[in-house]
């Protein structure tokens, strides 16, 4: 029989993996180096469950060596990620938003374990996620789960799902006998809205929405308090996406989890997120609690992409859609990346590159915001 595959971070995922979003009005409304900062150890009361600092993920693309040798070319380095810093309380969710190849999915790689950051630290629960998982950190890969995008890939079309669901249980030896494993199972895909008797069939009986309930029922098998949802409902239908979210919805409020989620849809985010980073060409651009950001958003990006959603009362109206198209992230613009596509840059954006700084009270890295121009 075929055997799932075991990354560290994130217990038994099987060999065919992966992890996107749609639907609003159907919603319900509600090893890396050291760091010279490091958070304390243990949990303080005031202190966040997630917290990323500086972390950045960087990708060998150079031609293999012999070619590099004869056409005399150098190392090609690609930053998926660059500098991403951010915290997450306890039941609430961070939305990271922005268009594709933004370096969202990298983040969440390497939060739950796949990619080792080229430098940066995570925190779960004050504790060096990746230092402890280079140890073993058995407990910490309970805690932290991750959702696929494509239900379709994510699942092992020759496990029945009572296998698939049980995998991470016997991994962690959280079950003693078979009897233990179905009734865990049962539990699980009945808090997402399925039935004890589905456990028996395989996953190409199944529509694409039940699919990802499966998805959720097997990330939540180990009782993680952190998920990571890469675009989880991007591959369903409107409808469908609705149902999903609001069981998602359900399950952190009676469980208290926290989500990072992972979409590029903004009016999704709108319903479902607590604070919303807008990510550009690897780098956080601003990070501003949820009715911040979408009431006064400040960073010219977050503007252009908000200006190209659909609004009801502007029916009738052309809407202004996103300019311009996202630099190689092999050769990125010198100063802001974002300058050629921006309305608002000038010659320090041209040369100098925006930190990330609290202004107003929220997070954002543009000059013209800092020198208010905005």
């Amino acid at each position: 029989m075929t055997r799932n595959c075991s990354f560290p971070g994130m217990g038994s995922f099987p060999l065919w993996g992966k992890a996107g979003m749609g639907a609003s009005s159907l919603l319900e409304s509600g090893a890396a180096g050291p760091h010279p900062n490091p958070p304390p150890a243990g949990e303080g009361a005031d202190q966040p469950l997630v917290r990323a600092v500086g972390l950045a993920m960087s990708f060998d693309v150079s031609p293999p060596l012999l070619n590099r040798i004869l056409e005399r070319k150098p190392r090609q380095l690609l930053q998926a990620v660059d500098e991403a810093s951010f915290t997450i309380n306890k039941g609430e969710t961070l939305a990271l938003v922005g268009e594709s190849g933004c370096g969202k999915s990298t983040v969440a790689r390497v939060l739950v374990g796949l990619y080792q950051p080229t430098r940066g630290r995570f925190f779960f629960k004050g504790q060096d996620v990746h230092a402890a998982l280079a140890k073993g950190g058995r407990e910490l890969r309970r805690g932290i789960q991750m959702i696929f995008q494509d239900p379709y890939a994510s699942l092992n079309p020759r496990w029945k799902v009572a296998d698939i669901i049980a995998e991470p249980l016997h991994e962690h030896g959280l079950v003693q006998s078979r009897a233990e494993a179905d009734e865990r199972v049962a539990a699980l895909l009945q808090s997402v809205g399925l039935a004890a008797v589905d456990m028996a069939k395989f996953p190409h009986q199944f529509s694409g929405g039940q699919r990802q309930r499966i998805s959720i029922a097997r990330a939540l098998a180990t009782q993680p308090e952190f998920l990571v949802c890469d675009e989880p409902t991007s591959a369903l239908d409107v409808s469908v996406q609705a149902q999903v979210l609001n069981i998602m919805k359900k399950l952190q409020r009676e469980r208290q989890l926290t989500y990072l989620f992972i979409s590029h849809n903004l009016a999704v985010v709108r319903h479902v997120s607590d604070h919303v980073g807008v990510m550009y060409l690897g780098r956080i651009v601003e990070l501003a609690p949820k009715r911040t950001l979408f009431a006064t958003p400040r960073h010219p990006y977050t503007r252009m992409l908000l200006d190209a959603i659909p609004k009801m009362h502007d029916t009738g109206r052309a809407r202004t859609p996103v300019q311009g198209e996202v630099p190689n992230p092999l050769n990125p613009p010198t100063g802001c990346t974002f300058h050629p596509r921006c309305p608002l840059a000038n010659a320090r954006c041209k040369a100098e590159r925006p930190a990330l700084q609290a202004i107003g009270g929220v997070q954002v890295a543009c000059h013209a915001v800092e020198e208010g121009r905005v």
